[in-house]
């Protein structure tokens, strides 16, 4: 699917007329078929990609999924009615728009995007925790509770070990909810 990147982000057309992105809505599971179709029509599409794990019979395995399921991105040129034919475009749903004109993107932002790819794959961040690492809990019942981290997951969970009364306790928490000491 690295063909649905298109060309370098690039300011100006072919013909020198200065280019804006849009946002488009596809068709569930189906932007990779937008992203060919429009390429066909000599669009400029951008799919950010990321790595998932899936888990399907007992296999694990990491898959590329697009970052923003449902959604892609074209180069447009804003003056000219040329974004017209995106609508009618196989696997397109809609396209993203303030009344009657589409709602143009930063291209900061679609080369925030491009800049942290590597290998044609969105780079996560790194985790801001460790297993091993000790934490503060923020608010609840246990606000300012210290506790070591024994296991993470990959949607922000955390299982702490605190001391609780004399006893070890073991707990739930969302990354967010802990603060590193």
């Amino acid at each position: 699917m690295n063909d649905g990147f298109g060309p370098a982000l690039d300011a100006h057309s072919s013909e020198g007329v200065p280019t804006r992105w849009i946002a488009i809505n596809t068709h569930p599971h189906r932007e990779h078929i937008a992203v060919e179709h429009l390429n066909r029509q000599k669009f400029a599409v951008y799919c950010p990609m990321e790595l998932k794990r899936v888990r399907h019979a007992r296999r694990t395995q990491d898959v590329t999924r697009p970052l923003f399921p449902g959604y892609i991105f074209a180069e447009v040129m804003p003056d000219l009615m040329m974004w017209r034919p995106i609508l009618s475009t196989y696997g397109v749903r809609a396209m993203i728009r303030v009344g009657d004109r589409p709602a143009f993107i930063d291209k900061k932002f679609i080369q925030a995007l491009r800049d942290r790819e590597v290998d044609g794959v969105i780079a996560k961040p790194l985790r801001p925790y460790e297993v091993g690492q000790q934490v503060r809990l923020n608010g609840g019942a246990f606000d300012g509770l210290i506790a070591t981290i024994i296991e993470m997951d990959e949607r922000e969970r955390l299982v702490l070990l605190a001391s609780l009364l004399s006893q070890t306790v073991r707990l739930k928490v969302v990354a967010s909810h802990v603060r590193p000491l």
